[in-house]
Protein backbone atom coordinates (compact mmCIF):
# COMPACT_ATOMS: atom_id res chain seq x y z
CA UNK A 1 0.00 0.00 0.00
CA UNK A 2 1.28 3.31 -0.82
CA UNK A 3 1.92 5.85 1.81
CA UNK A 4 -0.82 8.23 3.66
CA UNK A 5 -0.87 11.76 3.00
CA UNK A 6 0.01 12.36 7.02
CA UNK A 7 3.00 9.94 6.47
CA UNK A 8 4.43 12.20 2.82
CA UNK A 9 3.80 15.13 4.54
CA UNK A 10 5.70 14.23 8.02
CA UNK A 11 8.73 12.91 5.58
CA UNK A 12 8.69 16.22 4.06
CA UNK A 13 8.79 17.89 7.24
CA UNK A 14 11.72 15.94 8.55
CA UNK A 15 13.59 16.35 5.05
CA UNK A 16 12.85 20.41 5.55
CA UNK A 17 14.11 19.91 9.12
CA UNK A 18 17.36 18.63 8.17
CA UNK A 19 17.63 21.23 5.35
CA UNK A 20 17.41 23.80 7.75
CA UNK A 21 20.12 22.18 10.20
CA UNK A 22 22.87 21.64 7.53
CA UNK A 23 21.79 25.51 6.56
CA UNK A 24 22.23 26.63 9.53
CA UNK A 25 25.81 24.42 10.66
CA UNK A 26 27.63 26.82 7.30
CA UNK A 27 25.35 29.71 7.72
CA UNK A 28 26.71 30.53 11.79
CA UNK A 29 29.64 30.85 10.78
CA UNK A 30 28.24 34.50 8.79
CA UNK A 31 27.50 35.43 12.27
CA UNK A 32 30.96 34.73 14.15
CA UNK A 33 33.24 36.55 11.44
CA UNK A 34 30.49 39.08 10.49
CA UNK A 35 32.98 42.14 10.89
CA UNK A 36 35.60 40.28 8.80
CA UNK A 37 34.16 41.47 5.44
CA UNK A 38 33.63 45.15 6.31
CA UNK A 39 37.29 45.29 7.73
CA UNK A 40 39.16 43.90 4.84
CA UNK A 41 37.28 45.94 2.65
CA UNK A 42 38.26 48.74 4.79
CA UNK A 43 41.82 47.60 4.26
CA UNK A 44 41.36 47.63 0.73
CA UNK A 45 40.13 51.37 0.33
CA UNK A 46 42.37 52.24 2.93
CA UNK A 47 45.47 50.66 0.64
CA UNK A 48 44.17 51.90 -2.87
CA UNK A 49 44.09 48.91 -4.23
CA UNK A 50 40.73 49.72 -6.93
CA UNK A 51 42.87 52.63 -7.71
CA UNK A 52 46.11 51.14 -8.18
CA UNK A 53 44.38 48.20 -10.59
CA UNK A 54 42.47 51.29 -12.34
CA UNK A 55 45.36 53.40 -13.34
CA UNK A 56 47.26 50.34 -14.50
CA UNK A 57 44.99 50.52 -17.48
CA UNK A 58 45.65 46.49 -17.95
CA UNK A 59 45.63 43.24 -15.89
CA UNK A 60 47.92 43.71 -12.55
CA UNK A 61 49.85 40.95 -11.34
CA UNK A 62 50.55 40.37 -7.89
CA UNK A 63 53.77 41.84 -8.03
CA UNK A 64 52.95 45.03 -10.18
CA UNK A 65 50.22 45.60 -7.70
CA UNK A 66 52.31 45.02 -4.20
CA UNK A 67 55.36 46.90 -5.95
CA UNK A 68 52.92 49.67 -6.66
CA UNK A 69 50.99 49.56 -2.93
CA UNK A 70 54.80 48.89 -1.18
CA UNK A 71 52.68 45.99 0.12
CA UNK A 72 54.39 42.45 1.64
CA UNK A 73 53.18 40.65 -1.62
CA UNK A 74 52.26 36.59 0.63
CA UNK A 75 49.97 39.11 2.75
CA UNK A 76 48.40 40.87 -0.08
CA UNK A 77 48.27 37.99 -1.98
CA UNK A 78 45.93 36.31 0.61
CA UNK A 79 43.67 39.68 0.87
CA UNK A 80 43.29 39.48 -2.73
CA UNK A 81 42.19 35.94 -2.65
CA UNK A 82 39.74 36.68 0.03
CA UNK A 83 37.96 39.93 -1.61
CA UNK A 84 38.43 37.35 -5.69
CA UNK A 85 36.28 34.82 -3.16
CA UNK A 86 33.74 37.71 -2.54
CA UNK A 87 33.40 38.45 -6.01
CA UNK A 88 34.67 42.10 -5.41
CA UNK A 89 37.93 42.04 -7.56
CA UNK A 90 38.68 39.38 -10.60
CA UNK A 91 41.45 37.36 -11.30
CA UNK A 92 42.79 35.92 -14.56
CA UNK A 93 45.36 33.16 -15.34
CA UNK A 94 48.48 35.04 -17.34
CA UNK A 95 52.21 33.61 -17.78
CA UNK A 96 53.49 37.03 -15.82
CA UNK A 97 54.42 34.95 -12.54
CA UNK A 98 53.06 32.39 -10.62
CA UNK A 99 50.23 34.33 -9.18
CA UNK A 100 47.22 35.69 -10.68
CA UNK A 101 46.67 38.85 -12.28
CA UNK A 102 43.99 41.17 -11.53
CA UNK A 103 41.05 43.15 -13.23
CA UNK A 104 37.85 45.61 -11.40
CA UNK A 105 34.32 44.37 -11.42
CA UNK A 106 31.48 46.57 -10.96
CA UNK A 107 31.63 46.09 -7.33
CA UNK A 108 35.45 47.42 -6.67
CA UNK A 109 34.79 50.48 -8.81
CA UNK A 110 32.59 51.35 -6.17
CA UNK A 111 35.22 51.04 -3.65
CA UNK A 112 37.28 53.69 -5.50
CA UNK A 113 37.81 57.03 -3.51
CA UNK A 114 35.82 59.90 -5.24
CA UNK A 115 34.96 57.53 -7.91
CA UNK A 116 31.53 58.67 -9.20
CA UNK A 117 29.76 55.53 -8.22
CA UNK A 118 32.08 55.43 -4.85
CA UNK A 119 30.87 54.65 -1.85
CA UNK A 120 34.37 54.51 -0.21
CA UNK A 121 33.73 57.56 2.65
CA UNK A 122 30.36 55.71 3.81
CA UNK A 123 32.46 52.71 4.22
CA UNK A 124 35.21 53.91 6.09
CA UNK A 125 32.79 56.19 8.06
CA UNK A 126 30.51 53.04 9.10
CA UNK A 127 33.94 51.04 9.93
CA UNK A 128 35.84 53.63 11.91
CA UNK A 129 36.19 52.90 15.65
CA UNK A 130 34.24 55.77 16.66
CA UNK A 131 31.19 54.15 14.77
CA UNK A 132 32.02 50.90 15.36
CA UNK A 133 32.35 51.29 19.08
CA UNK A 134 28.74 52.01 19.64
CA UNK A 135 27.63 48.38 18.28
CA UNK A 136 29.41 46.50 21.48
CA UNK A 137 26.44 47.86 23.64
CA UNK A 138 23.79 47.89 21.30
CA UNK A 139 22.19 45.44 23.82
CA UNK A 140 21.82 48.01 26.38
CA UNK A 141 20.24 50.63 24.55
CA UNK A 142 17.18 47.69 23.93
CA UNK A 143 17.03 47.33 27.48
CA UNK A 144 14.17 48.89 29.43
CA UNK A 145 15.50 53.15 30.51
CA UNK A 146 17.99 51.60 28.60
CA UNK A 147 21.31 54.23 27.46
CA UNK A 148 22.26 55.25 23.81
CA UNK A 149 24.53 53.32 22.77
CA UNK A 150 26.84 55.96 21.72
CA UNK A 151 26.75 58.49 23.97
CA UNK A 152 27.53 55.62 26.05
CA UNK A 153 30.31 55.08 24.67
CA UNK A 154 31.77 58.50 23.89
CA UNK A 155 29.67 60.50 26.71
CA UNK A 156 27.63 62.76 24.16
CA UNK A 157 25.46 61.98 21.12
CA UNK A 158 26.90 62.05 17.71
CA UNK A 159 26.25 65.42 17.09
CA UNK A 160 27.83 67.19 19.91
CA UNK A 161 30.99 64.89 19.53
CA UNK A 162 31.57 66.14 16.14
CA UNK A 163 31.52 69.15 16.76
CA UNK A 164 34.10 68.95 18.96
CA UNK A 165 36.13 65.94 16.83
CA UNK A 166 36.33 67.50 13.61
CA UNK A 167 38.27 65.09 12.00
CA UNK A 168 34.95 62.82 12.65
CA UNK A 169 32.75 65.39 11.17
CA UNK A 170 34.86 65.38 7.98
CA UNK A 171 34.16 61.49 8.00
CA UNK A 172 30.76 62.17 8.06
CA UNK A 173 30.23 65.31 5.69
CA UNK A 174 32.45 63.06 3.20
CA UNK A 175 29.94 59.97 3.59
CA UNK A 176 26.94 61.81 3.15
CA UNK A 177 28.87 63.73 0.17
CA UNK A 178 30.02 60.11 -1.69
CA UNK A 179 26.45 59.45 -0.82
CA UNK A 180 25.35 62.49 -2.62
CA UNK A 181 27.31 61.78 -6.18
CA UNK A 182 24.81 58.52 -6.72
CA UNK A 183 21.90 59.34 -5.65
CA UNK A 184 21.55 63.11 -6.35
CA UNK A 185 21.74 62.56 -10.31
CA UNK A 186 19.24 60.17 -10.17
CA UNK A 187 16.76 62.45 -7.94
CA UNK A 188 17.31 65.40 -10.94
CA UNK A 189 17.07 62.32 -14.02
CA UNK A 190 14.22 61.17 -12.27
CA UNK A 191 12.45 63.94 -10.31
CA UNK A 192 13.15 67.15 -12.95
CA UNK A 193 9.77 67.91 -12.50
CA UNK A 194 10.25 68.94 -8.60
CA UNK A 195 12.19 71.50 -9.63
CA UNK A 196 10.50 73.55 -12.10
CA UNK A 197 9.38 76.92 -11.07
CA UNK A 198 11.58 76.38 -7.85
CA UNK A 199 14.16 79.92 -7.91
CA UNK A 200 15.85 79.36 -4.05
CA UNK A 201 16.26 75.66 -2.82
CA UNK A 202 17.45 75.10 1.09
CA UNK A 203 19.63 71.91 1.76
CA UNK A 204 18.75 71.62 5.30
CA UNK A 205 22.16 69.39 6.83
CA UNK A 206 23.75 69.63 3.65
CA UNK A 207 26.72 69.00 5.09
CA UNK A 208 29.44 70.37 2.41
CA UNK A 209 26.87 71.22 0.09
CA UNK A 210 27.08 68.09 -2.45
CA UNK A 211 23.97 68.09 -3.04
CA UNK A 212 23.27 70.96 -3.94
CA UNK A 213 26.23 71.77 -6.13
CA UNK A 214 24.83 69.04 -8.05
CA UNK A 215 21.23 70.36 -8.16
CA UNK A 216 22.53 73.53 -9.64
CA UNK A 217 24.11 72.28 -12.20
CA UNK A 218 21.61 70.41 -13.61
CA UNK A 219 18.82 73.32 -12.70
CA UNK A 220 20.92 76.83 -13.25
CA UNK A 221 17.84 78.69 -12.48
CA UNK A 222 18.28 77.28 -8.75
CA UNK A 223 19.55 79.52 -6.10
CA UNK A 224 20.99 76.80 -3.28
CA UNK A 225 21.21 77.58 0.09
CA UNK A 226 23.27 75.18 1.89
CA UNK A 227 21.93 75.37 5.99
CA UNK A 228 23.64 73.58 8.41
CA UNK A 229 25.59 73.54 11.88
CA UNK A 230 28.34 76.12 12.15
CA UNK A 231 31.32 73.70 12.51
CA UNK A 232 29.74 72.19 9.61
CA UNK A 233 29.55 75.76 7.15
CA UNK A 234 32.94 76.45 8.89
CA UNK A 235 34.77 73.79 6.20
CA UNK A 236 32.23 73.69 3.15
CA UNK A 237 34.08 74.59 0.30
CA UNK A 238 33.18 77.22 -1.97
CA UNK A 239 30.50 76.33 -4.76
CA UNK A 240 29.17 78.14 -7.49
CA UNK A 241 25.28 78.94 -7.12
CA UNK A 242 25.81 77.97 -3.52
CA UNK A 243 25.61 79.97 -0.39
CA UNK A 244 26.48 78.68 2.57
CA UNK A 245 24.11 79.43 5.96
CA UNK A 246 24.77 78.60 9.51
CA UNK A 247 21.97 77.74 11.79
CA UNK A 248 20.00 75.42 13.58
CA UNK A 249 16.95 73.59 11.74
CA UNK A 250 15.06 73.05 15.41
CA UNK A 251 14.90 76.79 15.86
CA UNK A 252 14.43 78.12 12.31
CA UNK A 253 15.11 77.18 8.42
CA UNK A 254 16.14 79.80 6.00
CA UNK A 255 13.38 80.79 3.76
CA UNK A 256 12.79 79.53 -0.14
CA UNK A 257 10.84 77.85 -2.55
CA UNK A 258 11.16 74.78 -1.48
CA UNK A 259 13.50 72.22 1.35
CA UNK A 260 15.42 69.02 0.52
CA UNK A 261 16.67 67.28 3.31
CA UNK A 262 19.03 63.73 2.79
CA UNK A 263 19.28 61.09 5.28
CA UNK A 264 18.55 63.49 7.64
CA UNK A 265 15.30 63.07 9.19
CA UNK A 266 15.77 59.94 10.04
CA UNK A 267 18.31 60.43 12.45
CA UNK A 268 15.01 62.09 15.32
CA UNK A 269 12.30 60.79 16.22
CA UNK A 270 8.88 61.96 15.81
CA UNK A 271 8.29 64.80 17.72
CA UNK A 272 11.59 66.39 16.55
CA UNK A 273 10.84 65.57 13.04
CA UNK A 274 7.50 67.56 13.17
CA UNK A 275 8.98 70.35 14.92
CA UNK A 276 11.99 70.55 11.92
CA UNK A 277 8.91 69.98 9.45
CA UNK A 278 6.58 72.76 11.38
CA UNK A 279 9.92 75.58 10.64
CA UNK A 280 10.00 73.53 7.19
CA UNK A 281 6.52 74.89 6.69
CA UNK A 282 6.99 78.27 7.79
CA UNK A 283 10.23 78.65 5.28
CA UNK A 284 8.56 78.17 2.18
CA UNK A 285 5.49 79.49 0.15
CA UNK A 286 2.18 78.23 1.45
CA UNK A 287 1.01 78.01 -2.04
CA UNK A 288 3.25 76.07 -4.14
CA UNK A 289 6.45 75.60 -1.27
CA UNK A 290 7.21 71.91 -0.94
CA UNK A 291 9.75 69.84 1.17
CA UNK A 292 11.44 67.02 -0.70
CA UNK A 293 12.34 64.05 2.12
CA UNK A 294 15.33 61.83 0.62
CA UNK A 295 15.30 58.96 2.91
CA UNK A 296 14.25 55.31 3.29
CA UNK A 297 10.99 53.50 3.37
CA UNK A 298 10.60 50.58 5.40
CA UNK A 299 8.26 48.10 3.53
CA UNK A 300 5.55 46.83 5.41
CA UNK A 301 5.06 43.11 6.16
CA UNK A 302 3.14 41.55 3.20
CA UNK A 303 4.12 44.58 1.05
CA UNK A 304 5.65 44.42 -2.61
CA UNK A 305 9.42 43.13 -2.18
CA UNK A 306 11.80 46.15 -2.88
CA UNK A 307 15.50 44.60 -3.68
CA UNK A 308 16.81 47.16 -0.95
CA UNK A 309 14.52 46.02 1.54
CA UNK A 310 17.20 44.44 3.76
CA UNK A 311 19.52 47.26 3.49
CA UNK A 312 16.53 49.41 4.68
CA UNK A 313 16.11 47.35 8.00
CA UNK A 314 20.21 47.04 8.46
CA UNK A 315 19.92 50.53 7.94
CA UNK A 316 17.16 50.95 10.89
CA UNK A 317 19.84 49.18 13.55
CA UNK A 318 22.85 52.01 12.35
CA UNK A 319 20.14 54.54 13.74
CA UNK A 320 19.86 52.64 16.90
CA UNK A 321 23.31 52.15 17.59
CA UNK A 322 24.49 55.65 16.34
CA UNK A 323 22.04 58.19 17.13
CA UNK A 324 19.47 58.96 20.40
CA UNK A 325 16.14 58.04 18.72
CA UNK A 326 16.64 57.89 14.93
CA UNK A 327 15.05 55.07 13.68
CA UNK A 328 13.70 54.31 9.30
CA UNK A 329 9.95 54.61 9.00
CA UNK A 330 7.49 52.78 6.96
CA UNK A 331 5.00 54.74 5.02
CA UNK A 332 2.70 54.82 7.59
CA UNK A 333 4.77 56.44 9.77
CA UNK A 334 5.88 59.29 7.04
CA UNK A 335 2.38 60.41 6.90
CA UNK A 336 2.40 60.34 10.60
CA UNK A 337 4.88 63.04 10.89
CA UNK A 338 4.20 64.82 7.68
CA UNK A 339 0.86 65.44 8.32
CA UNK A 340 0.86 66.23 12.18
CA UNK A 341 3.56 68.87 11.03
CA UNK A 342 0.32 70.39 8.97
CA UNK A 343 1.12 69.24 5.19
CA UNK A 344 -2.16 68.38 3.74
CA UNK A 345 -0.68 65.98 1.01
CA UNK A 346 2.16 63.79 0.13
CA UNK A 347 3.63 61.99 -2.66
CA UNK A 348 6.31 59.09 -3.08
CA UNK A 349 8.99 58.52 -6.24
CA UNK A 350 10.98 55.59 -6.88
CA UNK A 351 14.22 56.52 -8.10
CA UNK A 352 15.87 52.67 -7.61
CA UNK A 353 17.67 53.55 -4.66
CA UNK A 354 17.98 52.58 -0.96
CA UNK A 355 16.07 56.09 -0.43
CA UNK A 356 12.53 56.84 -1.64
CA UNK A 357 11.50 60.61 -2.89
CA UNK A 358 9.16 62.07 -0.67
CA UNK A 359 7.44 65.30 -1.56
CA UNK A 360 5.49 66.89 1.17
CA UNK A 361 2.98 70.34 0.11
CA UNK A 362 0.16 72.03 0.93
Amino acid sequence: MGETRSEVAWEKKEEDEEKEEAEAQVEIWKYVFGFVEQSVVRCAIQLGIAEAIEKHKKPISLLELSSTLKCDPSYLNRIMRFLVHRKIFKNISTNHDNYPSYVQTPLSRRFIRNGEQSIAALLLLESSPVMVAPWLSLSDRVLVNGNPSFKKVHGEDVWRYAASNLDHSNLINDAMACDARVVVPAIAERCSELFDGVGSLVDVGGGNGTTLSILVKAFPWIRGINFDLPHVIDVAPKCDGVEHVAGDMFTTVPKADAVIFKWVLHDWGDEECIQILKNCREAIPKENGKVIIVDVIIEEEGGKPNKYDDVGLMLDMVMMAHTDIGKERTLKEWEHVIKMAGFNTFTVKSIDAVQSVIVASG
